[in-house]
This record gives C-alpha cells, structure tokens and sequence, in this order.
C-alpha cells in the first residue's frame, strides 16, 4: 500500500473523538496526516469538546483534550495531499469565514482528492460553495446549511453510524459513524488493507 498524505483542518473545540479517532486510524493504516489550524504552527494545540448524545434535545458538551497541530497552517498546499478530513465539532462554525480554510477546500473539490467531512464538518463544505448537486451527510443541524449550499441532506434515521458516499465526498453525521466513515474514506483514497 502507498503511503497517502493526508490534511485535516482542525480548530479550538473540534468534536474530540471526530479529531483524534480518525487522525489515529489514518495512522494506523500507514498513511501521515498533517493537522493544520489557522494562526497555529506545528507544535502548537487546539482545545477540543466531547459531544455526547444523553437525551437531550441537543447534543451535550464537556471539556475534551489538547489536540497537536503538526503542520504550519500558513504553508499549506493542497497540491501537496492526497486528502481532505473536515471533524465537526463547534470549530467548523468559525472556520468557515476564514477564507483560507475555503480556498483549500475549494482546491481539493476542484481536483476531485477525497474529502471526509463529518457531523458539522460539512459547514466549510457548505461555506466553500463545492455541495452544488452533492448528497451529503452531516448532524442534522446542519442539513439546512447543506440544502441552502444546494447540496441534499441525508438523513440519518437518527442512528448517527451511517456514512455517505458521492463521487470523492465522504460524509456521516457523527462520530457513531466513525468505522463506516473512515472505512469508506479509506476505499475512496484507494487504499488497500491485507489481512
């Protein structure tokens, strides 16, 4: 199996699980992964948030860990990956209006590499204007941003484990979804996994 470069964009108070679950499965499956924030280097962290599901009307928030930034989000060329991973979280909601963060989104889109984007991920999908006919799941809050993106919503059935596939976008509503979404990730990068 090639060795794929993977970028994720992070920030303060991404989902906690939707970071770092799938930043160490993309490891562990032998490909690097460069986390990137805006106005953060290598070395620096960001903070990030457990959302839970305790029958509420709406999800819970705790306090989660420091998550390390691997990569100077200021050099970032997105010729230089393979891949897109978007965690939710409250994060994706302030980094959508850095233009930046859109710009490379916009330049995986438009040179069809994949992109997994989860829960409110799909909030810099939406953001960056590349949803435009695309299927795509994401927390159900957030399924008015993908219609308005003109981009259609798909529901969950309030399961949260189901993943999404369209064309290079591969999208979940949670982090319930996790061995789905990143299994099907990891088909879309064309990576293989020998027993």
């Amino acid at each position: 199996m090639a060795q794929k470069k993977i970028l994720m964009l992070v920030g303060d108070f991404v989902e906690d699980y939707e970071a770092m679950v799938p930043y160490q499965m993309l490891l562990m499956v032998g490909h690097s992964v460069d986390t990137v924030c805006p106005d953060k280097k290598a070395g620096d962290t960001v903070k990030t948030a457990i959302h839970d599901f305790e029958g509420d009307q709406t999800y819970s928030e705790k306090p989660g860990h420091n998550f390390a930034i691997t990569a100077d989000f200021d050099a970032v060329d997105p010729a230089d990956y393979d891949g897109l991973v978007i965690p939710g979280g409250r994060a994706p909601e302030y980094l959508r209006l850095n233009p930046r963060v859109l710009e490379i989104t916009r330049a995986f889109a438009a040179a069809k590499k994949p992109i997994a984007a989860i829960c409110h991920g799909p909030q810099i999908l939406a953001a960056a204007g590349v949803l435009e006919g695309a299927a795509c799941a994401a927390y159900p809050a957030v399924g008015p941003d993908v219609e308005t993106a003109g981009g259609s919503w798909v529901a969950n059935n309030d399961t949260f484990s189901n993943a999404h596939v369209d064309g290079n976008l591969v999208t979940a509503p949670a982090w319930p979804a996790h061995p789905e979404w990143i299994r099907k990730f990891l088909e879309v990068l064309g990576t293989r996994i020998e027993p």
